[in-house]
């Protein structure tokens, strides 16, 4: 098995047991996928082929709208799935990009797979369904984060949530997924104790 196919047994393990049998009908619909920095892997407008795991490297999936603005949703980064979950779970067209941010390697499972799988093996359809509810809570957790709290205190919450993140994220990213004006978030981070 590969190191990549261990991480992403690890990571399945954690949110939901599989059998060995469940497992290699799993692992057999994944390929791997090496991308360059800041190389697009979904665009606006395209329906997401492609869950990801990613085994190496650090990637944002963002929006950008007709008046230039940007928001940075979610980074996603070793060990962890990946991609536009919506437009690959409800085959739509993305409203969001999915970009590396640094050299990345993945595997990557195309939809019709992991349908036929869901569809035929109750075991991983559970799984994902769990992976998707714990993605959900997060993303609840955030929306609250950006609505009720101050700068300083989205900020903190990161670093308890990520302390690890300032070394992988570029701070501007950073800064856009907070919400933060970036002179701000260079304050914060000359402030807060870390």
């Amino acid at each position: 098995m590969t190191q990549e196919l261990q991480q992403l047994k690890q990571l399945v393990n954690g949110i939901h047991y599989l059998s060995d049998q469940d497992w290699e009908a799993f692992a057999a619909v994944w390929t791997r996928h090496v991308a360059k920095r800041k190389e697009p892997l979904t665009m606006a407008g395209e329906v997401e082929h492609y869950l990801y795991f990613v085994a190496d490297g650090v990637q944002r999936v963002y929006y950008f709208d007709d008046q230039d603005r940007e928001a940075t949703l979610v980074f996603t980064y070793a060990p962890s799935f990946g991609g536009v979950l919506d437009s690959f779970m409800l085959q739509q067209p993305s409203r969001y990009y999915y970009e590396t941010l640094t050299p990345s390697v993945f595997l990557r499972a195309p939809f019709p797979e992991l349908q036929r799988l869901m569809q035929t093996r109750p075991a991983i359809e559970s799984m994902i369904r769990e992976g998707l509810s714990h993605s959900m809570s997060g993303l609840l957790a955030r929306l609250v984060e950006l609505q009720c709290y101050t700068s300083e205190e989205r900020f903190r919450k990161l670093l308890q949530r990520s302390p690890h993140i300032l070394q992988l994220v570029p701070h501007k990213y950073l800064a856009n997924y907070l919400g933060i004006d970036p002179t701000n978030f260079s304050k914060l981070l000359n402030k807060v104790r870390i």
